[in-house]
């Protein structure tokens, strides 16, 4: 009863433009739902992000639940479109907002909330800080919702899970958010990269990010070799696209800010020397993001 009241409550509440989730087909039995290249809001309820699900025979594997119950509600909706299934398994990729506030929801439906040990504990650090966060974006919209952390925290820096006969491994990156992980499937040669690959928009690099993990982590990528990627943001894509729009930009980084930070060269003629890089310059957010990002990994270079 109380998740059919809630459910009333969305539909009342709903924006009159409001981003609806749709799952596409990434291979057999396994959908990416991908999410609006902006800001959050609350037309899409925080789900500025992508995120997925594996249909197997014992239930559903969901890859990250969303910034809120309603935009849980709304990922449910889009799988309830595809199976009648239950949610079994949630798994979160990360810490930031967008990927796990949505834990709450589902554990109440009977899911079991799964992650990398270290990033449950950055989401028990950080909830109630993202909540507060949150409240600008999505006013009266987060009501309802919980700072859940993962209640299945694998220790670890790597893990293989099996559910229905699907396997899963989780495997840490560390790159965009503290804890951040990537979900391999194995045998649809899938990977859901979380926030380590951006496609479509300039990945952004936040005082937290450590680019040097994300070069390591998009190498290990590659040697997975995965016929089809769904990036953290962005269409689902190729490994081609996903090297030229993340995996270069984090070479670009190392490659000419890092050593700029080593030598002391001062931060505004670095900023104003590489301010228009051609390979970068048609993806959305460019403009609003490349310097930042420059500046940011600049001091963070200068700590290493």
């Amino acid at each position: 009863m109380r998740a059919l009241f809630a459910l009333v409550l969305a539909m009342f509440l709903l924006p009159a433009h409001a981003y609806t989730p749709k799952a596409e087909p990434v291979a057999d039995n396994v959908y990416a739902i991908v999410g609006p290249l902006g800001q959050r809001s609350a037309d899409n309820d925080g789900l500025n992000a992508n995120y997925g699900f594996v249909v197997t025979a014992e239930g559903v594997i969901l890859i990250d639940s969303g910034a809120s119950a309603l935009g849980a509600q709304k990922l449910a909706a889009a799988i309830r479109a595809v199976t009648e299934r239950p949610v079994r398994w949630v798994i979160n990729t990360g810490g930031q907002d967008h990927r796990w506030l949505g834990n709450g929801w589902f554990a109440e439906q009977g899911a079991q909330i799964i992650a990398l040990a270290r990033t449950a504990e950055g989401q028990a650090r950080n909830g109630a800080q993202q909540l507060e966060g949150l409240k600008r974006f999505l006013g009266e919209r987060l009501a309802g919702t919980q700072a859940l952390p993962a209640a299945r925290a694998l220790a670890g820096d790597a893990a293989a899970l099996t559910l229905g006969g699907a396997r899963v491994e989780l495997r840490y990156t560390d790159t965009h958010y503290p804890g951040d992980a990537m979900v391999w499937l194995p045998d649809h040669g899938v990977v859901f990269t979380g926030d380590l690959v951006y496609v479509d928009r300039l990945l952004g690099v936040l005082p937290e990010s450590d680019v040097r993990a994300g070069q390591r982590a998009f190498q290990a990528l590659e040697a997975l070799a995965p016929k089809r990627v769904v990036p953290g943001h962005g269409r689902v894509t190729d490994l081609a696209q996903a090297r030229r729009e993340s995996g270069d930009y984090y070479d670009f980084l190392i490659e000419h800010i890092a050593p700029a930070a080593r030598d002391m060269e001062p931060l505004d003629e670095t900023l104003a020397k590489y301010a228009d890089l051609p390979a970068f310059r048609h993806l959305q957010n460019y403009d609003e993001l490349h310097r930042g990002n420059m500046s940011r990994a600049f001091v963070r270079f200068e700590s290493q």
